[in-house]
C-alpha cells in the first residue's frame, strides 16, 4: 500500500486554503498543535483527540528477549513507550474507504 506521506507543510496548506489564515499563520498554527500534542506527550499526560486517536505513554517492564539472528536470550531493559490507538470513529472510516475502493475494483459480472 504505497500510498502519499502528509506533511506539515501539507497540514498548513490545508489550514491555508480552509481556514483562511495566512500560510505562515498556517504553518504557525499547525507547529503550535504538533508542540502541544509533543509537551503533553513528554510530560506522560494521556492526549485524547476525540474522533482521532488517543497518544499515551506506557512503561514496560524488563523482560528476556531473543537475538533472532544467533538464538541467544537477551535482557531488555524498562522503558517507556508511546502507544497510538485510533478511535472507533477513525477505524470505521478507515474499513468504509476501503470496502468502497474493494467494490470499485470489482470486475462485473459478465452476462450470461
Amino acid at each position: 500500500m504505497a500510498g502519499k506521506t502528509v506533511t506539515r507543510a501539507d497540514l498548513a496548506e490545508s489550514v491555508f486554503r480552509k481556514v483562511g489564515l495566512s500560510r505562515t499563520e498556517s504553518a504557525e498554527l499547525v507547529e503550535t498543535v504538533i508542540d502541544e500534542i509533543c509537551n503533553a506527550i513528554v510530560r506522560g499526560e494521556m492526549v485524547k483527540l476525540s474522533s482521532f486517536a488517543t497518544f499515551q505513554v506506557r512503561s514496560k517492564n524488563e523482560r528476556i528477549g531473543r537475538n533472532p539472528k544467533t538464538g541467544e536470550e537477551v535482557p531488555i531493559s524498562p522503558r517507556k513507550v508511546m502507544t497510538f490507538k485510533a478511535s472507533n470513529v477513525l477505524k470505521q472510516r478507515i474499513l468504509r474507504s476501503h470496502l468502497a475502493r474493494k467494490a470499485k475494483q470489482k470486475p462485473a459480472n459478465p452476462a450470461s
